[in-house]
């Protein structure tokens, strides 16, 4: 009877151990191998991995049962799903902050959209916190106007060039110039990028700042299987595709350093962001962050973070030298901290 146990037992521990093992190197290979969008994979993307991490715990567990492959099998997926799968960054284009401090900007993006009363005093305190040169702003159609809300007026004080529209708003230590308005817009719905330069001492740089149509719709109605939710879902999928590609067309004619900021609404590894990122751009987190990087999910059960939909993407000529994440408490999103070294003098991009 005890040998009949113990092979349940080794039973139940291979089996969970080969669907752990298949599902991370499915996921891995899906997500790292999407080279066609394909809307079922992006679907995927938005798993939160808390789903999955509890029974590649579990299963590392009842590999202590087995003999050594299945333990190194177990440890193999586990160490699979906490890197490729979950996005691990260890930094490895960080560079070394510059002698000149002129060279030196630090660049907060930050979808404020808030679900707390004291807001915009939460968001005051993550902005002094971080102390940008650069903020830009999105879901902030409240900051619109040139007289901010009481509690953001002495932390943005030093910020004295502004620009806003819409749910956009920019401040910065440095000139905002030639501040215009990109079409953006996708199938039924008008909408808009900003692209500013910015002007850093002999420095020009582009600035783009985007949010992209929010997931969210077709999420809930896939999700909750809704008549229709999938089309929904493929809809939604295919608007932020089209934008990603419309703002491409729009980087491809730009011969300065590029700084692209904001909610895009989807990973770095999904066809949404990796169009940008095949223009040349390279993710700031990813370049010189350490850790995960979430910037979003903490509004929802269980109340933790586990996507990285908000980014920073740079040209090769602009270094980073520390990339973090905020704090979770202001607003749905955390916002992205990049300090950011610029070239010693601005040199046009190559034509593609």
């Amino acid at each position: 009877m005890a040998l009949f146990g113990r092979t349940v037992r080794q039973w139940i521990a291979r089996s969970l151990i080969g669907l752990v093992s298949l599902a991370s190197l499915g996921l891995a290979l899906a997500y790292q191998l999407d080279t066609t969008p394909v809307w079922w994979i992006e679907l995927l993307r938005y798993l939160p991995f808390f789903a999955v991490l509890p029974f590649a715990l579990l299963a590392l567990g009842l590999s202590l049962w087995l003999g050594w492959f299945w333990r190194l099998l177990s440890v193999a997926a586990l160490a699979l799903l906490l890197t490729e799968v979950m996005g691990l960054s260890l930094g490895p284009d960080r560079v070394e902050p510059p002698a000149d401090a002129s060279r030196s900007v630090r660049l907060m993006t930050y979808n404020i959209k808030s679900y707390h009363a004291d807001g915009f005093g939460l968001i005051a305190e993550e902005i002094s916190h971080h102390h940008p040169d650069v903020l830009v702003m999105q879901d902030a159609q409240l900051l619109e106007d040139d007289n901010p809300p009481p509690e953001l007026r002495p932390t943005l004080s030093e910020l004295r060039y502004h620009y806003g529209y819409g749910q956009y708003v920019l401040f910065s230590r440095y000139p905002l110039r030639r501040c215009e308005l990109p079409d953006l817009s996708y199938p039924a719905k008008k909408s808009e990028y900003v692209h500013c330069v910015l002007q850093v001492g002999s420095s020009e740089i582009d600035l783009i700042v985007v949010h992209f149509v929010s997931p969210r719709e077709g999420l809930n109605a896939a999700r909750h299987d809704e008549p229709g939710g999938m089309a929904d879902w493929q809809e939604n999928f295919t608007a932020r595709l089209h934008q990603s590609r419309v703002l491409v067309n729009g980087l491809l004619r730009l011969r300065r350093p590029v700084i692209v900021a904001g909610d895009l609404n989807a990973a770095e590894h999904s066809p949404v962001v990796r169009q940008l990122l095949d223009t040349g751009l390279r993710d700031a987190f990813s370049a010189a962050g350490t850790g995960y990087g979430y910037t979003i999910g903490h509004a929802l059960k269980p109340h933790l973070s586990f996507l990285r939909i908000d980014h920073i993407l740079l040209t090769p000529s602009i270094g980073v030298s520390q990339c973090v994440t905020g704090w979770r408490g202001a607003s749905e999103h955390r916002p992205v901290i990049a300090d950011l070294v610029l070239p010693a003098a601005t040199t046009p991009r190559p034509k593609p």
